[in-house]
């Protein structure tokens, strides 16, 4: 989705956790590329990165919008990755933040900004930010989808939370759109207006009094993960003891999830690969050649066939341009090879960065 309303186009793309129920939102400015990411988590570090590279973005800072109880954020990786900031509230107190954030405060992106705006009651340090137009705003836990925050752990407060909700995030236009970070059961966003109106704890003709009577007699279990992911939040991500990354490539994965390597470190390390050539035989004989000691495998053939693959080395995939032999790489991975990847870009990509293909005479 893309808007344009009141300033430089922008792109949005929001990111499900469905083990946690985590939304994480992807905000771009076109022209400049630069961009943001909003409550990222730790396990979907490849599948964030994945996407950002992809879109050809320039990570500006990743931000949460509290201290999360039921999942570590995936900050610290991005930080790593990219270089970009860590924004949290300053008042949570925690380690490796680099960005610091209280009411008022801005963070650019290209030539669009987010407004900082401190909504605490579920936490202390819960920050809602606002898209500068004021068509948007990312509202973390402070306010879900018919719902709100929980207020008994993190220095909780229900009538905290009221006057952050009333006075902070209902205050904006009706049409904004409030984004939340969590939703179990597949809502995705609402409005200003609807939640004035429909919240079943704060909506309507409730009062605060309602709303500290509901609040206090929800009687929750407490998360699941939070002796892990609080502490885990209070370092911004960062493991206490990082496990060596030990691959026998250097991997990176597509936003659809698929393991692949580049032309380059396959051309130099072709000698202790297998390379396994998806394509039909007429295509593997015919003009657009092949990458010398391939192995013909052809995709309709390959399940049939896959005991005929060498177990010694590791299988690098290849097609035309990388779509068939996803596919088959898909395969292999569900049938058990686990050191298997895509060519990126397939043997299209391979010739036009300069490296060799063998075809046959006339």
């Amino acid at each position: 989705m893309a808007a344009a309303a009141g300033g430089a186009p922008l792109l949005l793309r929001q990111l499900f956790d469905a083990a946690t129920g985590t939304y994480t939102y992807l905000l771009a400015e076109v022209s400049s590329r630069q961009a943001l990411i909003i409550d990222p988590v730790f396990e979907r570090h490849d599948r964030d990165l994945a996407l950002i590279q992809e879109l050809g973005l320039v990570l500006v800072a990743s931000l949460d919008t509290h201290a999360h109880a039921d999942h570590v954020t995936g900050s610290w990786l991005l930080h790593q990755a990219t270089g970009c900031a860590i924004g949290l509230a300053a008042s949570a107190g925690a380690e490796n933040v680099t960005l610091p954030l209280g009411q008022g405060d801005t963070v650019a992106f290209g030539g669009r900004h987010l407004q900082v705006r401190a909504t605490p009651g579920h936490t202390a340090g819960c920050l809602t930010y606002v898209l500068d137009d004021h068509s948007a705003a990312f509202s973390g836990d402070a306010l879900l989808v018919r719902g709100c925050g929980r207020c008994d752990f993190q220095q909780g407060n229900a009538h905290t939370l009221w006057a952050s909700i009333t006075e902070q995030i209902l205050t904006l236009p009706e049409a904004c759109l409030l984004y939340p970070g969590h939703d179990y059961t597949g809502r995705s966003v609402t409005s200003v207006a609807e939640e004035r109106a429909f919240n079943a704890r704060l909506g309507g003709s409730a009062s605060e009094r309602d709303f500290v009577g509901h609040m206090q007699n929800l009687r929750l279990p407490h998360p699941h993960r939070i002796a892990e992911a609080l502490p885990g939040n209070l370092r911004s991500g960062r493991p206490l003891h990082p496990e060596p990354a030990v691959s026998w490539a250097p991997l990176s994965r597509s936003y659809a999830g698929l393991p692949e390597l580049t032309p380059a470190w396959v051309a130099a390390h072709a000698a202790a690969l297998t390379l396994l050539d998806v394509r039909s035989a007429e295509e593997f004989e015919g003009p657009d050649g092949r990458i010398a000691g391939s192995l013909l495998l052809p995709l309709p053939e390959l399940e049939a066939r896959s005991v005929e693959l060498p177990s010694d080395r590791p299988l690098v995939v290849v097609c035309h341009s990388g779509s068939r032999s996803a596919l088959a790489t898909q395969h292999l991975l569900r049938s058990g090879h686990q050191q298997v990847a895509n060519l990126r870009g397939g043997l299209q990509r391979w010739g036009d960065e300069g490296y060799p293909l063998e075809r046959s005479n006339p």
